[in-house]
């Protein structure tokens, strides 16, 4: 999905401080060594007994509209669940719940807010714009990701206002209770020497303390063959990149891409590539279907139809391929599709492109495509564009999106187990859920051409997580260094990020020094 636009523990056992301890050392200090619910308790001689008010705004778009979590989304059962949990988890807080779906609802709220202590905005779907409104107000506030929901827009709200300084902790957990740590923190500013800095503080301990620590690293053995890195950049110099029905940052990014790596990035409108549908052999695509169908361990929502579908939208990107001489594709898949310009979803089309030693892309990302053509052309591995997920009670991000190669170590290697999906979002056509292998050491990084840098993180894959929320593929890795530090870059970044298979960091160095690319080791 793609990313428009561009922590003291609280509730965690120890109850020995009284009050005249707790009010001789500094607010953060005690609350490190005393949690926010162990105040609580203490409420009562010398101090306010009211709660804090906290707006508990929910965010989200219309569920008629196809996005994280997808369309259709019971964002109401949700809601009241959550509010229940929090109300039952946070005695000492009251919470005021409401629903923002815009900036400009966000704002009406924040109007009629006077009374209102500091808020928790609770991230159910993506792209509301509420977030930041509410930031930017510099009132005390807690940012919360519901998994495979807000993912995107936490991420790079949350990293946005740690950049600028502003009043916000966050939480990206599967654990209910790091985020009612969290909440419970707000009963700091109703206690004498409370503040906000104090809030703050308190909640990034609270997080802190709640971070599962690094686990055992060893991975399974795979020497990675790279070639030369003059070899790789001069594949590229002569390597094409089609981009269809649009381009992230084009037509900049574009020339910034060609002047780094000599690579040509070519434009074309959806209508070549649905001319090129539409006369494609419908034979040769129903032999696809045959072969994908033959492969999969399952194939759960397409229908045989959506299927020859997707085997026709392949036939029609090789041969637009070959027609331009391109070595990799992009394409707009979500503006053709929902705005009627394109029939069938490139997702497995993407994955054979991949799995063949060519590239596929998504979302006409074309930062993320030139990053798979590099590296590819480096190691000879197929990269897997995601949007990101991070736990924080697990020390895992994962690696969402609905396509993902089966071939992770070359078009030679083992072929892993695949599932045949729908398209998450919308629940359409025929996508991939991809089994990837575990206990390998991965490379996530993404070339910024017109910056001149290379964001990179490393991870040890734990699991393939099955969560119908979001996107089909799930590929869940133990974060090697700093997963808070993790939390840091996505405003700058963006959501996406690919990765590869292989302990990639020293071939990556080189190749950065090569090209005088900046290395930013994000964890």
């Amino acid at each position: 999905m793609k990313a428009k636009g561009n922590m003291c523990c609280c509730g965690c056992g120890s109850y020995g401080l009284n009050r005249r301890q707790f009010l001789a050392s500094c607010a953060a200090c005690a609350l490190a060594a005393g949690p926010a619910r162990a105040l609580a308790a203490d409420s009562g001689a010398g101090g306010s007994s009211a709660k804090p008010k906290v707006r508990l705004v929910f965010t989200h778009i219309t569920p008629a509209k196809p996005t994280w979590p997808n369309i259709g989304y019971d964002y109401d059962g949700r809601k009241k669940e959550l509010a229940e949990k929090l109300t039952q988890a946070c005695p000492n807080v009251e919470f005021l719940p409401a629903t923002a779906m815009n900036r400009n609802e966000a704002k009406k709220l924040l109007e009629d807010d006077k009374q209102v202590d500091g808020y928790l905005v609770y991230m159910l779907g993506l792209w509301t714009g509420a977030p930041q409104t509410v930031a930017a107000t510099g009132r005390p506030t807690l940012f919360v990701d519901d998994l495979y929901g807000g993912s995107g827009e936490f991420l790079i709200q949350f990293a946005s206002a740690r950049r600028r300084g502003q009043k916000v902790a966050g939480v990206s957990s599967s654990r209910f209770d790091d985020v009612a740590a969290a909440a419970r923190c707000f009963e700091i500013l109703k206690k004498p020497g409370g503040s906000v800095d104090a809030f703050l503080a308190a909640c990034k301990e609270a997080r802190l303390k709640n971070t599962k620590p690094a686990g055992d690293m060893t991975c399974a053995e795979d020497p990675v063959k790279t070639v030369p890195v003059d070899e790789c950049l001069k594949k590229l110099r002569g390597s094409t990149m089609l981009t269809v029905g649009g381009g992230w940052g084009m037509p900049k990014i574009g020339k910034d891409i060609e002047e780094l790596f000599g690579t040509k990035v070519i434009r074309i409108e959806f209508k070549e590539l649905h001319e090129a549908y539409l006369k494609a052999d419908r034979n040769e695509a129903r032999k696809w279907a045959d072969r994908w169908s033959a492969g999969a361990e399952k194939i759960v929502e397409p229908k045989r139809k959506d299927l020859e579908d997707s085997g026709a939208m392949y036939v029609a990107m090789r041969e637009v391929m070959q027609r331009r001489g391109a070595h990799a594709i992009t394409i707009n898949c979500l503006g053709g599709f929902y705005g009627g310009h394109l029939t069938a979803y490139p997702c497995l089309g993407f994955c054979q492109l991949n799995d063949d030693g060519l590239v596929g892309a998504c979302e006409s990302d074309i930062t993320s495509t030139v990053t798979m053509m590099a590296i590819g052309a480096l190691t000879g591995r197929p990269g897997y564009i995601s949007d990101p997920v991070i736990d924080t009670s697990k020390n895992q991000i994962i690696y969402a999106h609905c396509v993902a190669p089966t071939k992770v170590f070359g078009p030679k290697g083992p072929t892993n187990p695949y599932h045949i999906r729908s398209h998450s979002e919308d629940r359409s056509g025929a996508s991939m859920r991809s089994l990837l292998p575990l206990g390998h050491m991965t490379t996530t990084l993404e070339i910024q051409a017109s910056r001149r840098e290379v964001v990179l993180h490393q991870g040890k894959t734990v699991e393939n997580i099955d969560e119908d929320k979001a996107c089909r593929t799930k590929l869940a890795a133990e974060v090697k260094g700093d997963i808070d530090k993790l939390l840091g870059e996505w405003d700058r970044w963006g959501w996406h990020r690919v990765t590869f298979y292989g302990d990639l960091k020293a071939p990556i160095q080189e190749l950065a020094k090569a090209l005088n690319l900046r290395l930013i080791e994000e964890a």
